[in-house]
């Protein structure tokens, strides 16, 4: 990191802090602007430094001082009260738990083969250009999971593929990351959607909403609209085999003269971003990574219905919906996972594949893979409270009320979601910062009981802006650790990825913002916005997209 930016982060902290530690004269916070200090330091630090962890655990500091008075007892209390307390949790830790033990799934089926046998399988559908992107785009979509897992392994395993087939890397690239985040954003279990729904834990709590919060994560999915019409956006692109802007140069290139790569690129490949052990080892059957990765699935979907069926007792007449609203989705994700775990390491010990020690070791790794994850994970619950002490929601509300209307709230948060996105490189990160003040905001402003608020489109929507936002930023953001990983796996210049993925981006995203936030805000149905934004992408196709040549293969 550049060090003049530290100093000038650490300098804007200190001087901050300074002043919040003045600033408190008695207990009992009342709303003001200094109820927006602790998020608006994390954002501007995260800006500066580029360092998610020191700039969240900055604004935590910031908001904890305000209400100890002194920075001293600030620094304590935040981190033997709040952050403690964040992690003590039982749900959160829960949710720690599953995570780490998800992770070692991934690395699991990654170590054994399994994961890569898929991929292997799966390849040989691909015979011609369109065949080709369309089963890595295939690909992507079937490693749901995780969008890291997703990202590493389809573009190191595609490439030799595509390259055959002369699939420029650019587009390579951009098929990877266009299936990595917003598939992950929005499947019904995968590493992003448990940090996701485990956000608006603060908030519910809060304000005693008895919904399960995995059931509004469930709800929300059909207004991630970025993250739904970009899925249709790469599936249209690849069917019509119309291309525009740098990327059709790219491509254009790549078919008439076979060159994968410009003669200025600077292709990002480093190997060591996929563990030695996954690299070297060579396929196994598909069923390998198959078998984990349906059982985790119906393990957990299990687990729902028994943990929901038990908490209606004696109850005879009741419905699915009855049974999944009573779950108890922290015991299901636990349950599903370690036992997955076990079949996992069974399975591969079993088939003579890995030895004990071997599955242990990669069980291990994939976990500690998700570590920096948790951190940021803990942090964001702990901003979550902070911001609720300073009441932070109340004082955006009162700021806001006669100038954001619950219409507008859907499409203002995309674009602050994806702005902060962009800016920081991190779809995590903002979703951590945004989801404890944004949600708590939407259910004053809607001056309507809570437990109504959250089942309505606004709420939903504003809920999902967030997510789709911060994805739409991520894409767009030439420092994001997704891009980058895109840009390396696939082999492909950064600059050159980042300059291509653009225009498709940003198309998509004024889709989502127009057709999608806009319209539901004003009371739209969403099968209404997903259906227009399809149909304006296949009119930006027809309309700016041009025919590549079907130059034979060589």
């Amino acid at each position: 990191m550049n060090h003049k930016k530290l100093y000038i982060g650490t300098l804007f902290f200190i001087c901050t802090l300074a002043f919040a530690a003045q600033s408190q004269e008695a207990p009992g916070f009342e709303p003001s602007w200094l109820s927006l200090l602790p998020p608006v330091v994390a954002i501007i630090l995260a800006l500066i430094t580029k360092q998610t962890l020191i700039s969240l655990f900055a604004g935590i500091w910031i908001g904890v001082s305000l209400l100890a008075g002194n920075p001293i007892t600030g620094l304590t209390t935040a981190l033997d009260t709040y952050i403690v307390g964040a992690v003590a949790d039982t749900g959160h830790a829960s949710i720690l738990l599953f995570s780490m033990a998800f992770g070692g799934i991934i690395g699991l089926v990654s170590a054994n083969g399994g994961m890569k046998g898929i991929i292997e399988a799966t390849s040989k559908y691909a015979k011609s250009g369109r065949s080709g992107q369309l089963t890595t785009a295939f690909m992507g979509i079937l490693i749901f999971f995780d969008d890291y897992a997703n990202t590493l392994l389809v573009g190191n395993m595609m490439r030799p593929f595509t390259d055959k087939l002369r699939i420029s890397r650019e587009k390579l690239s951009y098929i990877v990351d266009s299936t990595a985040a917003p598939i992950a954003s929005i499947a019904v279990i995968s590493t992003w959607s448990v940090f996701q729904m485990s956000l608006l834990d603060g908030p519910y709590q809060y304000f005693n909403i008895q919904e399960n919060t995995y059931i509004t994560f469930l709800r929300s999915i059909p207004y991630s609209f970025y993250c739904i019409l970009t899925i249709f956006f790469v599936l249209l692109n690849i069917w019509t085999r119309r291309e525009y802007g740098p990327m059709h140069a790219a491509q254009l290139r790549s078919r008439e003269t076979g060159a994968v790569l410009s003669d200025t690129a600077n292709p990002m490949l480093d190997p060591n971003l996929m563990d030695e052990a996954n690299i070297n080892r060579p396929a196994t059957h598909w069923t390998n990574g198959g078998i984990p990765i349906i059982t985790v699935i119906f393990l957990t979907f299990l687990g729902l219905f028994i943990t929901g069926r038990n908490s209606l007792g004696d109850v005879s007449d009741y419905t699915i919906r009855d049974i999944v609203s009573g779950s108890d989705s922290y015991a299901a994700l636990m349950w599903a996972a370690y036992i997955t775990s076990g079949i996992g390491i069974l399975l591969s010990v079993g088939r003579k594949i890995l030895s004990l020690q071997e599955a242990l070791d990669a069980w291990l790794n994939g976990l500690r893979s998700l570590v920096l994850a948790c951190c940021i994970l803990v942090l964001g619950w702990t901003m979550g409270k902070v911001c609720e002490a300073l009441n932070t929601a109340d004082y955006l509300v009162s700021l806001s009320s006669g100038i954001l209307t619950p219409e507008l709230l859907p499409a203002v948060t995309f674009l602050t979601a994806a702005a902060i996105s962009f800016s920081t490189g991190s779809s995590w990160a903002t979703m951590a910062i945004m989801v404890p003040i944004v949600a708590p905001m939407s259910i004053e402003l809607m001056e309507i009981e809570a437990n109504v608020v959250i089942q309505s489109p606004v709420f939903l929507s504003t809920f999902a802006s967030i997510l789709s936002g911060a994805v739409f930023g991520d894409h767009c953001s030439p420092i994001s650790d997704t891009t980058i990983l895109s840009s390396t796996a696939s082999g492909a210049d950064h600059i050159d990825h980042v300059r291509t993925q653009l225009p498709y981006a940003m198309t998509t995203g004024g889709i989502a913002l127009f057709f999608g936030y806009l319209m539901v805000g004003y009371g739209y149905s969403y099968w209404i916005s997903i259906g227009l934004g399809i149909g304006s992408i296949i009119l930006v196709l027809k309309l700016f997209g041009k025919p590549l040549p079907r130059t034979p293969l060589k």
